[in-house]
């Protein structure tokens, strides 16, 4: 699975006109599930994300958790992130999962943010959304579970 993590003053969702999911300071985090991602990956996942120290403590260094500050995320489903585009022009997202899987793995997600005590508002699996945020820091980051390259000698 990936995860793009964006630290936030706020971030909503709108899906079909109307908005779904709103937070304020928090993590806005577009997940892409991967044709090879298992329920496990989901759950390391989502306790990763719940746990990053990505947010300024009163020294300003990063050492404070979405929880520790109080904040809310709010999850995206994105296959989008699973697209190949090393070559040619047009991305080829043949590594992404697709359909009820895929979704199940991204509400695993949701649920393993949840049992870590995270407050956590969520997109529309498979529709085309309007997201609207305000990014803080920025703080943008990339997680991959199993993390790139894993496995390799």
């Amino acid at each position: 699975m990936r995860a793009l993590i964006q630290r936030v003053d706020w971030a909503e969702v709108e899906a079909a006109g109307r908005t779904v999911g709103r937070i304020e300071a928090g993590l806005l985090v577009y997940v892409g599930v991967g044709v090879s991602d298992t329920p496990a990956d989901a759950e390391a996942l989502g306790k990763k994300v719940a746990h990053l120290r990505i947010f300024e403590d009163a020294e300003e260094k990063l050492n404070l958790s979405v929880g520790d500050v109080g904040g809310a995320i709010l999850v995206i489903p994105n296959f989008t992130l699973q697209a190949d585009a090393r070559k040619g022009r047009r991305p080829a997202f043949v590594n992404a999962m697709g359909g009820e899987e895929a979704n199940r793995l991204q509400q695993a997600f949701a649920d393993a943010l949840r049992a870590e005590g995270c407050r956590v508002e969520q997109g529309v699996f498979g529709a085309n959304m309007t997201i609207r945020a305000a990014a803080a820091g920025p703080v943008n980051l990339v997680v991959d579970i199993p993390p790139a390259g894993a496995g390799s000698a």
